[in-house]
């Protein structure tokens, strides 16, 4: 039974959301797509990269998970500064799982931890800029 669905968000994009109601510590979704190095990634993401998208999630040893290759709903997973899941890595794979029980329609969020390589850059951090105080996080960074 599919517990997930990707549709419009009120924050950016796509959203990943409930279809029926998740218990707080649940496994939801893999973060699948193509593991690469970062250099392969970061260059097609700058050729190809549709803006304010980015499909990258680091592992601990260095390579990335490209999402925009062969990934799932999970690479449409929003940023909040106070999520409702967060990941955890097991044998180079990526589990999304959720913190709090979660209503049926209501938004997955997860910590994205985005670092942006020149800060004084307006445009880009523009292009990236954090929108979960439009869901009403308080603490929004």
């Amino acid at each position: 039974m599919r517990r997930v669905i990707v549709r419009r968000s009120s924050v950016h994009g796509r959203g990943v959301f409930a279809i029926r109601p998740l218990a707080a510590g649940e496994r939801v979704l893999q973060y699948k797509g193509e593991i690469t190095s970062w250099r392969n990634a970061v260059l097609r993401h700058q050729r190809e990269g549709v803006d304010g998208h980015t499909f990258l999630f680091g592992l601990s040893d260095g390579t990335v998970i490209d999402g925009s290759r062969g990934g799932n709903s999970a690479r449409w997973l929003n940023h909040a500064c106070a999520p409702n899941c967060e990941t955890s890595e097991d044998q180079g794979r990526i589990f999304i799982h959720t913190l709090r029980p979660i209503g049926a329609g209501e938004e997955l969020f997860i910590e994205y931890l985005l670092a942006i390589a020149d800060p004084s850059d307006e445009e880009l951090r523009a292009q990236y800029a954090c929108r979960c105080a439009a869901v009403g996080a308080h603490n929004c960074r």
